[in-house]
C-alpha cells in the first residue's frame, strides 16, 4: 500500500428507515446545507438516470485542517440498500454507501478507498498520515451530527438552528496558527 493510500470505515446507526437516509445522503445538492462542515461547494454534473445511476457531482470540501480539496465523483452502481461512487480528482478511487434497516434502527456503513493525489497529501502523507486521517474521522463524525440534526429537521420534532460550518475554536485557532502563524 502507497503510503498515499487510505481505507475508511465509518459506521453510524440512526433511528430511522433507510429510504430516509438514502433520500438525505444522496442528494449531493444539498450537503451543504445539512453538512456545512465539510462540504463548501457541490454542483451536479449529470443527475443521471431516475435513480441516480451515472450522476456526476463535483465538490469543494474541508476538514479541520486548513486545506479544501476538489473532487469528483460518478455513482456507478445503484440499489435499494446501497450506492457506489468513483472519485477523481484530489481524491481518485471508490466509496460505497450501505443502507440496512435493523427494526426501527438503520446501519450505515461507508466503505471509503482512496488515493490522496492532491500535492500536500500526496507528498506528506508518508509523515503525516495519521493527522490526514483524523482529519477525514472528524469531517466523518461532523457529518454523523449533521445527520442527526438533519432527521430531526426533516421531521420536525425541533426548531433547530442551522448548522455551524465553523469547527470549534481551538480547531478553528489550529487552523489560524498553521496558515498564518502566531502573529
Amino acid at each position: 500500500m502507497a503510503s498515499n493510500d487510505y481505507h475508511f470505515i465509518t459506521r453510524w446507526r440512526f433511528p430511522a428507515t433507510a429510504q430516509e437516509i438514502v433520500s438525505i445522503i444522496s442528494d449531493a445538492n444539498d450537503l451543504p446545507r445539512w453538512w456545512p462542515s465539510v462540504y463548501l461547494d457541490v454542483q451536479t454534473l449529470d443527475p443521471g438516470d431516475a435513480s441516480g445511476l451515472g450522476k456526476r457531482v463535483s465538490l469543494y470540501t474541508k476538514g479541520w485542517l486548513p486545506y479544501t480539496l476538489r473532487w469528483s465523483f460518478r455513482v456507478t452502481e445503484v440499489s435499494a440498500h446501497s450506492f457506489t461512487l468513483v472519485a477523481e480528482g484530489d481524491f481518485v478511487g471508490r466509496g460505497i454507501w450501505t443502507f440496512t434497516q435493523d427494526g426501527d434502527q438503520v446501519n450505515i456503513v461507508y466503505d471509503w478507498k482512496i488515493e490522496a493525489n492532491k500535492p500536500l497529501l500526496r507528498i506528506f502523507s508518508f509523515a503525516l498520515k495519521p493527522l490526514f486521517s483524523m482529519n477525514h474521522h472528524w469531517a466523518m463524525r461532523q457529518g454523523e451530527i449533521s445527520l442527526a440534526r438533519e432527521l430531526t429537521r426533516r421531521r420536525g420534532e425541533a426548531n433547530l438552528p442551522p448548522p455551524s460550518g465553523t469547527p470549534t475554536k481551538l480547531l478553528s485557532w489550529l487552523g489560524h496558527v498553521l496558515r498564518h502563524g502566531t502573529d
